[in-house]
């Protein structure tokens, strides 16, 4: 049996190890990051209250997954080109996600709060009005995806024209 070597670090052409970023990697987990922190301020100034919950929940502006499969796909295509086969893979798993958070899990998310408001109601003795509620933020609004994307378009941007110039100099 052949052992495989994952080399995550290290340049498998020298012989040896230059240290490099995986750029495309560091794009999507910074964009996901600065999505989900600027849910927390956001909750912050509408709410006036700290809601730390925002770091890891889904839903709200702007879509985290939007962000992070956007910052994907642009730094697949500023680092590989936009002719392989890489950039069309993100691309299409990007326009997928994209698609699904303002379609199934938008009107997923309106659906529990149908359903949560019909318990609500329901009389104390029912067995269905003890039950936890629904999970109503799933989805996003077409603004928000559309800011999740702005979002990891300028990360993975702004990454790759640093990660460019400390290169270069």
């Amino acid at each position: 049996m052949r052992s495989v070597t994952i080399r995550l670090f290290t340049s498998v052409t020298s012989s040896s190890p230059v240290y490099y970023m995986n750029y495309a990697l560091i794009s999507a987990l910074v964009a996901f990051a600065l999505a989900q922190s600027i849910k927390v301020f956001i909750t912050w100034y509408r709410e006036h209250r700290w809601d730390p919950k925002r770091l890891i929940g889904s839903g709200g502006m702007p879509s985290s997954h939007s962000a992070t499969v956007t910052a994907l796909a642009v730094a697949v295509g500023l680092h590989d080109g936009l002719g392989g086969s890489s950039f069309a893979t993100a691309l299409i798993l990007a326009i997928i996600v994209m698609y699904d958070a303002t379609g199934v899990r938008l009107h997923a998310g309106r659906q529990a709060e149908v359903l949560n408001q019909i318990v609500y109601e329901l009389p104390a003795e029912h067995p269905l009005a003890e039950r936890m509620p629904l999970h109503e933020l799933l989805g996003h609004t077409p603004p928000q995806v559309i800011a999740g994307g702005l979002l990891g378009m300028m990360t993975s941007t702004i990454i790759y024209l640093i990660s460019h110039s400390s290169n270069n100099a």
